[in-house]
C-alpha cells in the first residue's frame, strides 16, 4: 500500500495514551519526532504543536499549507472491559479490509490525521510547498487547543483539516456547538432495608458520534432507562437509589443503569414492565442497534437513596428532555441543521447529580434556542443549569481555492466527482476563522465508522484513496 507509512505511524500512535486532557505523552512524541528529523517546531501553553518543513526543491517559495489534526482521542470502552487508557496500547485487529478495535475506541479519529502528517514530514520524496503541521489539543472536550491559538502561531493561509470520516466527501462547513449541564441537588435519605433492591440496565446500544451519527436514529440508553422509570412510576411506588448513564458529551449513550428499591409485592409488576419495555425498544431499534439489550438483576442493599421529591423531578425531566435531530437544513439536502444529545447522567458527588447534554447547529440562533429549550425543562424541574464550551460553526465558502483544486484532484485520481458538503459534527475550522480570518480551508479523510464508541473501525481501501488524494492536492498547490 502507498499508505504503509501512514499505517506505521498510526500503529505507533495507538501505543501512546492520549485521552483528552492527558496528552502529555503524545505531545512529547511529536516534539521528539521533530527533533529526530531536524525540523523546526513550536509549542504553546495549551500544548498545541506545530512542526515546520520547507518546500521541496523548486517549491520553496510556494504558498504555505497548514495540515491540521488534533492530538487527543475519545476513550470509550465496554463496561465489562478492564482496559486502561492511561497505560494500555489500543488493541486492534484487521478484518475484511478494516482495522477494528472491538472493546474500545480505536482513535482513528484523529490518529489517522496525525499519522498522515508525520508520514509527510518524514518523507524526502513527496512534492509539496512549505508545510506547517499543526496538532491541537483537547478537541474532543471543547476545542480547547484551537480556542487557545494565538495570532502568529501559524502563518499559512491554506489549511487542510484531516479530521473527516467519509472518503469521497469534501467538507467545507460544520456546525457550531454548546454544552448544557444540569445539576440537581438531592438529599441522601436512608433506605428501607426490608425492601427489595434491583439493578435495571440497558446496554449494547450502537452509540456513536453525537454529530456525525445523530440522524441515524440510534438508541440512547439514557432515554431508554428513564422511559422505563417514568412508566414504572405510573404503576408502582419505588425509590431511586443510584443512577449512571453515558459518558462523553460528544458520544451517544450506549449504556445506562439505575438501582431501585420497592415492595416485594410490586416486583412482578415492575419486572414484567421492564421486560415489555425491553421488547419494545429492541423492536424499535432492531436496525440501528441490533445488539441492544437489557437486564433486571438483584442488587445489594444500599444504605441511602435520592430523596423522593428530587428523584421524581429527575425522572420526569430526563424522560421529557429532547434527544436527536431537531431540524434538517433547507439549504443543503440531507444535512442535519440542529440537534441535541442527552449524553450522560452521573452522581457527581454525594448530594449532586450532574446531567450532561450538548447542542449543535449550523445556525447560531438555532443552536442557542436548542440549548435554552433543554435549559427550560431542567430549570422547571429545579436544576441549576449552565452553558459552557461554546464554539462557532464554519460557513461554507463555495469559491474556495482549496475546494477547486481538491475537487479537480479527486476527479483526476479516481475519475469520479466527489460530494461537497458541510458536516453536522464540530470541526476546529470555525474556531480557526475567529483567529485567522483569512484562512481558506477544506476537510477530508478516510472512512471511519463508529467513532466515539467501541468497535470504531478504519477502512483500509479508503485510507489508500485519502493518502493518494492528499499527496496530489499538495502537488497541485502553487
Amino acid at each position: 500500500m502507498k499508505s504503509s507509512r501512514v499505517l506505521y505511524y498510526f500503529d505507533q500512535i495507538t501505543k501512546i495514551p492520549r485521552e483528552s486532557g492527558k496528552e502529555e505523552q503524545i505531545i512529547q512524541y511529536l516534539i521528539d519526532f521533530a527533533k529526530q528529523h531536524k525540523l523546526e517546531y513550536k509549542k504553546d501553553d495549551a500544548g498545541n504543536v506545530v512542526i515546520l518543513k520547507k518546500g521541496t526543491l523548486g517549491r520553496e517559495n510556494y504558498p504555505i499549507t497548514v495540515l491540521q489534526s488534533h492530538s487527543d482521542m475519545v476513550c470509550e470502552k465496554n463496561s465489562d472491559s478492564d482496559f486502561n487508557f492511561d497505560t494500555d496500547p489500543i488493541k486492534y485487529v484487521e478484518e475484511n479490509g478494516w482495522i477494528i478495535a472491538k472493546e474500545t475506541t480505536l482513535g482513528a479519529d484523529c490518529g489517522i490525521g496525525i499519522a498522515a502528517q508525520l508520514a509527510i514530514l518524514e518523507s524526502n520524496e513527496i512534492e509539496h510547498g512549505p508545510i506547517e503541521a499543526l496538532f491541537t489539543t483537547e478537541e474532543e472536550t471543547g476545542l480547547t487547543g484551537a480556542k487557545s491559538l494565538k495570532p502568529g502561531f501559524i502563518s499559512g493561509n491554506l489549511l487542510i483539516n484531516l479530521d473527516s470520516e467519509d472518503e469521497g466527501e469534501l467538507f467545507i462547513g460544520c456546525a457550531g456547538g454548546v454544552d448544557t449541564t444540569a445539576r440537581f441537588n438531592y438529599t441522601p435519605t436512608s433506605t428501607d432495608t426490608s425492601l427489595k433492591f434491583y439493578k435495571i440496565k440497558f446496554y449494547g446500544a450502537t452509540g456513536g458520534h453525537s454529530g456525525d451519527d445523530i440522524e441515524k436514529e440510534r438508541a440512547n440508553a439514557n432515554q431508554l432507562l428513564f422511559r422505563y422509570l417514568y412508566n414504572l412510576s405510573l404503576s408502582v411506588k419505588f425509590s431511586l437509589c443510584s443512577v449512571d448513564g453515558g459518558n462523553k458529551r460528544n458520544a451517544i449513550a450506549r449504556e445506562a443503569y439505575a438501582i431501585i428499591s420497592l415492595q416485594e409485592s410490586d416486583v412482578k409488576t415492575a419486572e414484567k414492565l421492564f421486560n415489555s419495555t425491553l421488547d419494545e425498544v429492541k423492536a424499535e431499534h432492531s436496525i440501528s442497534d441490533p445488539d441492544l439489550n437489557g437486564a433486571w438483576e438483584d442488587s445489594p442493599v444500599l444504605e441511602t437513596k435520592i430523596d423522593d421529591i428530587t428523584a421524581e423531578k429527575i425522572i420526569m425531566s430526563m424522560n421529557g428532555v429532547p434527544h436527536g435531530v431537531l431540524a434538517m437544513s433547507l439549504d443543503m439536502k440531507g444535512l442535519v441543521e440542529t440537534s441535541t444529545n442527552l449524553a450522560s447522567i452521573k452522581i457527581e458527588e454525594i448530594g449532586i447529580i450532574r446531567i450532561g447534554t450538548s447542542q449543535r447547529s449550523s445556525v447560531n440562533s438555532a443552536r442557542f434556542n436548542a440549548a435554552r429549550r433543554v435549559e427550560s425543562i431542567f430549570r422547571l424541574a429545579g436544576a441549576v443549569v449552565t452553558h459552557e464550551s461554546e464554539y462557532p460553526g464554519w460557513k461554507p465558502k463555495l469559491d474556495s481555492y482549496l475546494l477547486k483544486i481538491t475537487e479537480q484532484s479527486y476527479k483526476d485520481m479516481f475519475d469520479k466527482t466527489p460530494i461537497v458538503r458541510a458536516i453536522h459534527a464540530g470541526l476546529e475550522c470555525g474556531m480557526f476563522l475567529n483567529i485567522y480570518p483569512n484562512l481558506d480551508m477544506i476537510s477530508f479523510g478516510p472512512t471511519i465508522k463508529g467513532a466515539h464508541a467501541p468497535g470504531e473501525r478504519l477502512e483500509l481501501a479508503s485510507l489508500e484513496k485519502f493518502w493518494i488524494l492528499l499527496l496530489d492536492v499538495l502537488k497541485k498547490i502553487e
